[in-house]
């Protein structure tokens, strides 16, 4: 079975070729096609970070193992690692955290072990890049949370989670503020769980799970989040078991899958040969599994642990009283322990599958949507637009263009309502929000509210304008602070 195989920029080719000597060494079954990608390749002028033909290439085999990249800085161009993990579709990234021994951190010396998944939502949230200045001072993100993403990611991470025999899934969210985003994203958590009762499912509030993580990690098995909440927690718990360093990543998709190290590239200790391959190797292990290739997997990680074990350490980590061995050297030491078992943690072997390489090919974008069990209604819209004036004076002058549709519910300043109460001690930015309803509350439609818009732009510069929805009658849009 052939795969595509990025090498990466700064350490990566090092350490990638560690990995792949490893490989060969085991005599794993597979054939690589290097393909063009990293920062090389923005700087020839693709902005996306990689060749045509690299992403046909991928696209044809279904396969990409990846060593880190580097995005250039000030060239307004977006990272690589993300446009990968975005273009194809890896809604979930699974990062494995698990006690190594030989790898001494604060836990491992407590006795206290530690084995989570984290799923992290790939594609969307903050990571939809979409952002907009509103004013010369106001800056704007927006944060897309889909029903179709949010199931696609929950559903493998409870699929995983009845694989591996878990014991509890756990999702970190932030629904007690983002009611609406967050609240979503809980919804089809709990909608989902339903189809898993064998398994002890709860949620957790973001900042409570990160304390919660630091005191009794022991205590979590798999938790799925959202792409930024997730980003920030899969580091927190590589920080558990001894960073970066050891920390494997795949991005799973229904076509394409991409496994990598996301760690650095390290420029400053490029071409020296003394970076740690660890992160890769599990990557890679990870990939091997999801192509079938278990027995293969099995030794490799096998005689990983027991090398780990033995002390052998490069020079990131492990007793610094004993030599620390370059990245080579760490590769041949696993490479001489095949056969191998570790005393904590070996890992069963399972004859290998059969590798069937997946026969796709896609005419047409796959569109994801839902089924829409209620009647919408717009009710409103909510009008942003700049002004340096106090609140009274940008009410009456919204107050003289409601018509006979529209009347104006309330003004809010960064999320804080400052009219018709509010308090003379909340500083105020140069951007309002201005909130309009129905009058009688009948339906609007878009006209009435493109309407309202033209008659605004007479007093004021609308920089972004949101429609108010309602579905069934529930509310679809979040009420400003302290109306």
């Amino acid at each position: 079975m052939k795969i595509a195989v990025a090498k990466g920029d700064g350490i990566g080719p090092e350490i990638m070729e560690a990995v792949l000597r490893i490989f060969k060494a085991n005599k794993v079954p597979l054939e690589y096609e290097l393909v063009d990608m990293g920062k090389w390749v923005f700087d020839k002028g693709f902005s996306n970070g990689m060749t045509p033909e690299a992403q046909q290439t991928i696209e044809q085999l279904g396969i990409l193992f990846k060593g880190p990249m580097e995005t250039p800085k000030g060239k307004g161009v977006k990272s690589v690692n993300v446009t990968a993990r975005k273009t194809w579709n890896t809604y979930a990234n699974k990062r494995v955290f698990q006690t190594l021994h030989g790898v001494d951190t604060v836990f491992s010396k407590a006795g206290i072990p530690i084995d989570i998944t984290v799923v992290r939502e790939n594609i969307e949230d903050t990571y939809g890049g979409i952002e907009h200045m509103l004013t010369h001072d106001v800056a704007l993100s927006r944060r897309f949370i889909t029903r179709p993403g949010s199931m696609q990611v929950i559903k493998y991470a409870f699929e995983m989670a009845r694989k591996v025999e878990a014991r509890r899934i756990t999702c970190g969210h932030k629904a007690n503020i983002m009611k609406i985003t967050d609240g979503l994203f809980l919804e089809c958590f709990y909608e989902v769980a339903k189809e898993y009762p064998e398994l002890k499912s709860d949620d957790v509030i973001v900042d409570d799970l990160c304390m919660k993580l630091v005191t009794r990690p022991d205590t979590f098995d798999v938790v799925v989040l959202t792409n930024l909440q997730g980003d920030i927690v899969s580091d927190l718990c590589a920080g558990l078991v001894g960073g970066l360093g050891f920390a494997p990543s795949a991005n799973i998709g229904d076509h394409i899958c991409i496994f990598e190290a996301v760690h650095g590239t390290a420029p400053d200790i490029m071409g020296k040969n003394i970076a740690n391959p660890t992160a890769l190797l599990l990557s890679g292990l990870a990939m091997l599994r999801h192509l079938g290739l278990m027995e293969n997997a099995a030794t490799i990680e096998n005689a990983l642990l027991f090398t780990l074990e033995s002390g052998v350490h490069t020079g990131d980590f492990g007793d610094k009283s004993t030599k620390s061995l370059n990245t080579t050297d760490f590769a041949d030491a696993i490479i001489g322990n095949f056969g191998q078992l570790p005393k904590h943690g070996a890992k069963p072997s399972w004859p290998n599958k059969p590798a069937t390489p997946t026969d796709f090919k896609l005419l047409v974008n796959p569109m994801l949507i839902s089924k829409e069990m209620e009647e919408e209604q717009i009710v409103g819209a909510d009008f942003f637009i700049e002004s340096a004036e106090q609140p009274e004076i940008i009410a009456k002058k919204c107050q003289r263009h409601g018509g006979v549709k529209f009347k104006l519910i309330n003004i809010s300043n960064r999320g804080t309502q400052v009219w018709p109460t509010g308090s003379v001690y909340t500083n105020l930015v140069n951007q309002y929000n201005a909130r309009f309803e129905s009058l009688d509350g009948e339906p609007l439609n878009q006209q009435d509210i493109i309407g309202l818009y033209v008659s605004l732009s007479g007093n004021f510069k609308v920089c972004s304008l949101e429609l108010l929805n309602m579905w069934g009658g529930k509310r679809a849009y979040s009420l400003a602070q302290g109306q």
